[in-house]
């Protein structure tokens, strides 16, 4: 357990077109909870989805993300974006400093809609379920190929990811010429 410190640029780290993970704390560490900053690239929708067992905390660092952390009163369509709760509750645009918690069955999406990176802090409960989660997409993430949507949401299945919404990520580059994955 030599690791129990971790400094700035530290971590084990997966590095693809759609994401990059530092893993900072988790189960190689004895902890019940897994601990990652996480880059979001402009463009990146992680469709609405929840999980029956996780628990989730997102703090953003540094840049600004669309949240999404309620039930609403229809799950509509493929777009989480118009979604409202019987209270009144909307997506919500937040910057440095905000944070979300997301208890279990909760549906919950962020989608990164500027076009500078966003870096946050993401803890799940319990460990390792995302850490092998993340190893596992970056390796489809990595192929250089078109992702295939069927192999994600087998994987996602496995993981306690129920998928709602589908995962998009369309970098701005791309999004002018009408380019996007769906995944």
């Amino acid at each position: 357990m030599g690791d129990l410190i971790v400094l700035p640029g530290q971590g084990r780290k997966l590095v693809t077109k759609a994401q990059e993970v530092t893993f900072k704390a988790g189960e190689a560490q004895g902890s019940d909870v897994s601990i990652f900053e996480v880059v979001v690239p402009p463009g990146f929708d992680t469709g609405a989805h929840f999980h029956e067992q996780s628990q989730e905390f997102f703090y953003i660092l540094e840049g600004e993300l669309e949240l999404l952390a309620f039930e609403p009163t229809e799950r509509t369509g493929d777009d989480w974006l118009g979604w409202e709760s019987v209270d009144g509750e909307r997506v919500v645009r937040a910057g440095a400093g905000s944070s979300m918690f997301v208890p279990p069955d909760t549906p919950h999406a962020f989608r990164n809609a500027t076009d500078e990176p966003v870096r946050m802090l993401f803890q799940c409960y319990p460990s390792p379920e995302h850490e092998h989660y993340f190893e596992e997409i970056a390796e489809i993430w990595s192929t250089g190929r078109a992702v295939d949507a069927e192999a994600v949401q087998r994987m996602r299945s496995r993981y306690d990811v129920k998928q709602i919404t589908p995962m998009r990520f369309a970098p701005p580059s791309e999004q002018s010429s009408g380019a996007a994955v769906d995944s």
